[in-house]
């Protein structure tokens, strides 16, 4: 195998952008914690040196560890002994490896045992971990929810629970069951406080839980007895050395086998609240699951850049009519394009997870002190960005995963479809990213806001004013073509006024959006780096020419009385 990280440049790219400079200055306070810990560092370059060195750790971990074991696990499988879950031989290993590695509570402070490093170099290695094994990267990128833990958990429980993160335990988030999948508010997990012990119990039946015999989870419940919506619940932490949650079940999956999928009972498990009662759905699992979604998203293109380079390889190897197939243009724009959606996927990720760096990092320094006016202006601006690009980059990396992994069988042939090639478990292990954490018409339902209120369209124009290489002048103005049709576009079906209508037409402008997005991003990439990107610009700007083209025609070509038609199939 390979080092994940050194063999990919595009991933350093991504690491050494401009606004990581800032990112950087804030989580580091200005290097203030230089002299309290000798692994701090004193400016920014010694921070990036850092981040490089934990990279190519993490790179090798996963490529020459966990690579190597993906497809044993795979065939394998965690199984259920006496109520509770046994991983794989290899995932222990991995598990082990990345503990040893120190590759666990990555963003956590250093005073609870993290390397404080940003969420651009968490999901970096998550990247990278999914390129090597989907299904592990679910066990080891939970740890995140140490993230919601930290933002609304008290002082007692960060140094009770984070430093065990950090040492290698896992987490869960206990949020589906049975009756509750994306409709959480019909959450009735129950949880009733024992006033003899001074804690809360929890009971009931969890369903679709990854990794749910984890060592730290973190649950939503009905603390308020009599109520039936999203204002009744709260998040409690559950720890497993208190007992009290069985696995009835692991879920026989499609993919992403070696992540076991839980249904848990609850019976009598002792747990505490987190943060405030009430606020469990309404505030902390909307953080806790706007994380979960970014990290999906880097699972995504990971699985992307697996078969980008497995479509490469075959298609370049195999030969037909004295040839490799390689050569055919039926097969090269097939990997051309998956190539512009990988790196479109991967400057979608990088740009939300600056978003969410920089936001959440100012909302911590917010708990130490008042933030000035220019502060609170920032944490405004990106807090925004970043609640409207994780919808539209969940859906758009999810779904070219989905359709990337797809072309890699085909350009396979029969050979894909055979279990001989790693493509046909990437095809499966790619299929569930697009479901859970919010289908992509959930993410629709919470990106079209952005679209009415014009928050994509202010950006659009933010990346027009990018001053850019002349060669690249002809890219820039067909997205400032692509940009007029969007916004002759999206008043045609808000000024119907007609909530279905405007629902039924919401994927289309949320596509729009994101094409467009995501072409600016790559010309931004082709400007700084025109030898790795700007063929994926050029081919992803012609590819979005003609999606946009059909939304057009289809949304011009529409009306009200059509809906009729669609929904004579219900």
């Amino acid at each position: 195998m390979a080092n994940f990280y050194l063999d990919n440049p595009s991933l350093r790219y991504h690491l050494h952008h401009p606004l990581m400079k800032r990112i950087v200055e804030l989580k580091e306070r200005n290097y203030t914690e230089k002299d309290a810990f000798d692994y701090a560092p004193f400016n920014y370059e010694d921070a990036l040196d850092s981040y490089e060195k934990v990279m190519e750790i993490a790179g090798e971990v996963f490529g020459e560890v966990v690579a190597p074991n993906a497809e044993a696990v795979d065939a394998t499988g965690p199984k259920v002994v006496n109520n509770r879950v046994v991983y794989a031989p290899g995932t222990v290993e991995n598990l082990k490896v990345v503990t040893q590695a120190g590759l666990m509570g990555l963003s956590m402070p250093r005073r609870y045992g993290g390397l404080n490093f940003p969420m651009v170099t968490f999901i970096m290695a998550s990247d990278m971990s999914a390129r090597a094994d989907a299904g592990f990267c679910n066990l080891w990128a939970l740890q995140d929810c140490a993230e919601t833990l930290y933002e609304f958990g008290d002082e007692t429980q960060h140094k009770q629970f984070i430093p065990r993160i950090c040492a290698g335990e896992t987490m869960s988030m206990d949020l589906t069951e049975p009756d509750a999948g994306s409709d959480l508010q019909a959450v009735m997990l129950k949880a009733t406080y024992d006033e003899a012990n001074d804690c809360w119990r929890l009971n009931g039946v969890k369903r679709f839980i990854t990794n749910g015999d984890s060592d730290i989870h973190l649950v939503i419940a009905r603390s308020e007895e009599g109520t039936k919506d999203g204002r009744g619940l709260s998040m409690f932490i559950y720890d497993k050395r208190d007992g009290g949650v069985d696995v009835r079940r692991i879920e026989n999956k499609m993919g992403i086998k070696g992540s076991p999928t839980c249904e848990l009972t609850y019976k009598n498990a002792k747990a505490q609240l987190c943060g405030s009662r009430r606020l469990g759905l309404i505030k902390y699992v909307m953080s806790l699951m706007n994380g979960a979604r970014l990290g999906i998203m880097a699972q995504a293109t990971g699985l992307s850049e697996a078969a980008y380079r497995e479509a490469v390889a075959y298609a370049k190897e195999r030969k037909q009519f004295g040839k490799a197939i390689i050569e055919f243009p039926a097969v090269y724009e097939m990997v051309a394009n998956i190539k512009a959606k990988l790196d479109g996927s991967r400057s979608m990720l990088y740009e939300t997870a600056r978003f969410v760096d920089l936001y959440k990092i100012l909302e911590d320094i917010e708990k130490e002190r008042k933030l000035d006016e220019a502060e609170k202006a920032e944490l405004k601006k990106y807090k925004k960005l970043a609640d409207a690009f994780t919808p539209m980059g969940k859906a758009f990396t999810t779904e070219y995963a989905n359709q990337n992994t797809y072309d890699c069988i085909q350009i396979h042939g029969g050979s894909g479809f055979m279990k001989d090639y790693p493509c046909e478990r990437y095809y499966r292990d790619a299929r569930i990213t697009n479901i859970y954490e919010g289908t992509t018409q959930l993410q629709v339902v919470a990106a079209i806001r952005h679209v009415l209120t014009g928050t994509y369209l202010a950006q659009m124009k933010a990346y027009q004013e990018e001053v850019l290489n002349p060669e690249l002048d002809g890219l820039k103005t067909r997205l400032a073509k692509l940009v007029e049709i969007y916004e002759q576009l999206v008043p045609k079906v808000a000024d119907t006024k007609d909530s279905e209508y405007i629902d039924f037409h919401s994927r289309r402008l949320v596509e729009c959006a994101g094409h467009i997005c995501i072409g600016y991003l790559l010309l931004s990439d082709a400007n700084r780096n025109p030898e790795a990107f700007k063929p994926s610009a050029e081919v992803y700007v012609k590819y979005s020419e003609g999606e946009i083209m059909k939304i057009r025609e289809f949304i011009e070509g529409f009306s009200i009385e059509g809906l009729r038609y669609y929904r004579q199939g219900l």
